[in-house]
């Protein structure tokens, strides 16, 4: 250790409160630093983990093996882990109480695939010969056919083929459902060999299985010895090292072994968790995020480290010029203050990391017990620590440091023995520089004069108090903004919707019992029930709304026959609905199931974005009156020809929209209701089998999460439940997760600002002893001075205002600017937020400076006056 570096530990510890504040920032810097890093990496292993626990886990797939193929593929160095699979295929289930999931689906694994796969077995054993099968709890539970472990079972098994089709090149899979027109099924089973299992274990239904599928799962035993060309089957394969190059090396593989490419896919759900897979853009997305936030945190540090090496440089010119004068390089000078770096990241960088992990860990630990519900994950968040992401950390901390000491380091350099002993190299002022207007003084007296001139004379670290505030509040403002707006286009998007839970079936009809078993449950207290399908209409030019006609003005071929075609969403709705909804909006109830008339209630007005406007306007969709005839027709694509299918007679205008409608057309669209009878009679036989049509049950419950659990346990497995308020509690819980990290980030950046003020006016006012002093001994009263800091603390919030809350107002009007593509509301600004900040910014600073005068306020006037420097 040379003597520079001597003197220089010695300054740091002579200035223990300057050099505590430096590396408390730097350790902060840092520990965000590897926050970040960490939360990346972590969040991006919660998603592998969570795609492994839902579909199990396997990176490459190679399509019918052979059995040399299969032991090739499972011998290759790049194997870690192996598993065969293979759909054996479909079998009737006899006795099964649901219609549209009549069949057992048999899959085969070997161990690989039960290692691997998220099979979860509640009772018995796991298969372990190709004569063995478990069942799903399913058959038992929602069939109602009754299996025991130890019985046997026989089937013939097969493949579905859909009748009345084209030759079926690939099998038909669990992702189609079961394919039924008019109650009837419109599907075999082929090809059938018999098969006789014995039952040795019950699984819950698998993860993997579709809602809609129509085969219960179950799952029997295989391996490489059983491959056959009758019974083909699939290897999957965990790799050894996951990247880019798995694609080339599958490719190659396959050539080895004779297997065409055509036959090998991907898991690229799980791979682009991985960062491999070329078309998705999640990984590119999160590291920019991360990229950003790093950015804001260097800055923020940046400005902390370089104004406490600046001050450093400021105190210790003095100290410096005499060195000069005997003979220090301006490269010892400027090596100095690297080192005096060196010193701070030393002790700084190691604390931050460790900090940094507890930090997050203590993170996961509280959001853990919000995931489940707003991110519908099973798995918990865990701290993964990689030698990459503490690399990472320590190469931009270290960064940090050289850019906060650069600009000192070559300042130090370049003071010579004369001005720093003077002291002349901080300070060059002009009169014009530090003049005040007239109106100050009057305004406020002398001593905020006085405290405002102070105020041009240290300009510099006056800028670096006033940009930590300004850096603190346009965060805070912006974030509280952000939240805020998520909130509330949450509640807009969810603003119409009038229900509680919806249930949407992938039949064609429903099943009454079923629909009066969830319709009579104790906490439902309204329902609808509504089809809906979709027609064209034909309207007069001198009826279509005001936007359309515009249009037609500029484009008049739109029209056909001086007729513009409106698309018509028709739905029809349960009687006693539909009764209610017409005596609500004022129609004759008396005609509402006249097939002669075949009456419908209108949506007249609806909202649209005009891209022109850039806002939602609210329209008449149709210009016409109660009692007037709309043409239906029903518009085939494929030959480009219209069928006209009959008159609707509008028997009410509306805005209103019964239950579980939400959207009443837009421009060049109409919205009908009619009755259930109405609704049939328009779709004729000959129409029904081309037309397709919709069935949804909308409820309205005192309980919904309740009403759900209740409709899961009756579910025949072919119903998709959407429960609005689960979704809503959701939304609100992933806002309070988004909330956990923005704030705790805000807290830290804020801490850091904090911290940046403290050092730079406390150092500011230690080095203004002399001045002080001097006022002091001509007269100035404890009065006057602490009138004087006050103002000084003044003008320092009310600058940091000025520049903040306009920066902040800007960027929050920009996030509402983008909110507008997709919500409509009014800018509105966060008052109370903002007035906590200005609250706040004058508690910083009056703190900051009481604390500093509190330091010199004792000081005797005459050692003062006589000292040359702190």
């Amino acid at each position: 250790m040379n003597i520079m570096q001597k003197l220089t530990l010695r300054h740091l510890k002579e200035n223990k409160r300057r050099t505590l504040v430096t590396v408390i920032g730097t350790i902060i810097s840092v520990a965000m630093i590897t926050a970040v890093a960490t939360l990346a990496i972590s969040f991006l292993d919660l998603i592998q983990r969570q795609e492994i626990a839902d579909r199990g886990e396997w990176h490459v797939q190679y399509h019918n093996v052979s059995e040399a193929q299969a032991e090739a593929i499972k011998n290759d160095v790049s194997t870690k882990g192996y598993i065969l699979s293979g759909n054996r295929g479909y079998s009737y289930l006899e006795g099964s109480q649901n219609e549209y999931k009549p069949y057992i689906f048999v899959k085969e694994y070997n161990e690989g695939g039960f290692e691997n796969f998220p099979i979860a077995l509640s009772e018995g054993r796991l298969p372990e010969t190709p004569d063995e099968i478990v069942l799903s709890v399913e058959i038992m539970a929602n069939a109602k056919v009754e299996y025991e472990i130890g019985d046997e079972l026989s089937l013939e098994i097969g493949e579905r083929v859909f009748l009345h089709e084209e030759k079926q090149e690939d099998p038909i899979t669990q992702q189609y459902s079961l394919k039924v027109v008019d109650g009837e099924i419109q599907e075999i089973i082929e090809n059938t060999v018999t098969k006789t299992y014995k039952v040795v274990g019950i699984i819950d239904r698998p993860t993997w299985e579709p809602a809609w599928s129509p085969g219960y799962t179950a799952i029997t035993y295989t391996d490489e010895t059983f491959i056959s060309s009758e019974s083909p089957v699939s290897a999957l394969v965990i790799l050894n090292k996951v990247d880019r190059s798995i694609y080339n090396y599958a490719e190659q593989l396959a050539s080895k072994i004779n297997l065409d490419t055509k036959f090998i896919s991907y898991n690229n759900d799980l791979l682009r968790y991985y960062g491999v897979t070329n078309n998705d853009n999640l990984n590119s997305t999160m590291f920019s995020l991360v990229a950003v936030i790093m950015s804001v945190i260097i800055i923020g540090s940046v400005a902390l480290i370089y104004n406490a090496f600046a001050i450093s440089v400021s105190e210790r010119a003095r100290h410096l010029g005499m060195l000069s004068s005997v003979g220090a390089t301006k490269r010892q000078k400027r090596n100095s203050v690297f080192f005096e770096g060196a010193v701070i990241g030393v002790i700084s960088i190691p604390l931050g990391v460790v900090f940094g992990l507890l930090g997050i860990g203590v993170t996961f630990w509280f959001i853990n017990r919000l995931l489940h519900d707003a991110l519908n994950v099973s798995v918990k968040l865990t701290v993964v620590v990689t030698p990459m992401s503490i690399l990472i950390a320590a190469l931009v901390s270290m960064l940090t440091i050289f850019i906060s000491t650069y600009l000192p380091a070559r300042k130090a350099s370049r003071i010579s023995a004369i001005d720093a002993i003077r002291q002349t190299t901080d300070i060059k002022l002009t009169g014009k520089a530090v003049k005040t207007s007239k109106l100050v003084r009057r305004l406020f007296g002398m001593e905020a004069e006085i405290g405002l001139k102070n105020l041009k004379r240290n300009k510099r670290k006056y800028q670096i108090t006033v940009f930590s505030l300004v850096v603190s509040i346009v965060l805070f403002l912006t974030v509280s903004f952000f939240t805020e707006s998520l909130e509330k286009s949450i509640d807009l998007s969810q603003a119409n919707l009038n229900y509680d839970i919806q249930l949407t079936f992938s039949q064609d009809r429903l099943d009454e019992q079923f629909v009066q078993s969830i319709t009579s449950l104790e906490e439902v207290t309204d329902f609808s029930i509504i089809k809906q399908a979709t027609f064209q209409a034909m309207v007069d030019e001198s009826n279509i709304s005001a936007p359309l006609k515009d249009l037609v003005k500029e484009e008049p071929d739109l029209l056909e026959q001086g007729k513009y075609p409106y698309y018509v969403d028709l739905y029809s709705v349960d009687d006693e609905t539909l009764v209610r909804y017409a005596e609500k909006v004022g129609m004759n109830t008396s005609v509402l199931f006249d097939k002669a008339m075949l009456p419908a209630i209108v949506i007249e007005k609806t909202k649209y974005e005009d891209s022109k406007q850039g806002k939602f306007v609210e329209i008449e969709t149709i210009q016409t009156s109660v009692g007037g005839k709309i043409d239906l027709y029903y518009q085939d694509w494929e030959n480009e020809q219209s069928e006209f299918v009959d008159a609707i007679t509008i028997g009410a205008l509306t805005d209103e929209l019964p239950m579980g409608v939400t959207y009443g057309g837009g421009v060049g669209g109409l919205t009908m209701f009619v009755s259930e009878e109405i609704f049939n009679e328009l779709l004729t036989l000959d129409l029904e089998k081309r037309v397709e049509s919709n069935i949804s049950i909308y409820l309205e419950s005192s309980d919904p999460l309740k009403t759900q659990e209740e409709i899961e346990e009756l579910n025949n497995g072919n119903t998709y439940i959407y429960n609005v308020y689960k979704s809503r509690q959701q939304n609100q819980q992933m806002i309070l997760l988004m909330s956990v990290f923005i704030y705790g980030f805000i807290t830290l950046i804020t801490v850091i600002s904090i911290a940046n003020i403290f050092n730079t006016i406390s150092t500011s006012i230690s080095l203004r002893k002399r001045e002080f002093a001097m006022l002091k001994s001509v007269g100035m009263t404890p009065k006057s001075f602490n009138k004087m800091i006050n103002y000084e603390s003044i003008f320092y919030g009310v600058k940091a205002l000025l520049y903040g809350v306009p920066v902040s107002i800007g960027i929050m009007y920009l996030l509402h600017r983008s909110m507008m593509n997709t919500f409509e509301y009014r800018f509105e600004l966060p008052w109370m937020s903002i007035l906590s900040v200005v609250i706040a910014v004058f508690i910083i600073v009056g703190t900051a400076m009481l604390y500093s005068i509190s330091k010199v306020r004792r000081e005797n006037i005459i050692e003062t006056l006589k000292q040359e420097n702190i």
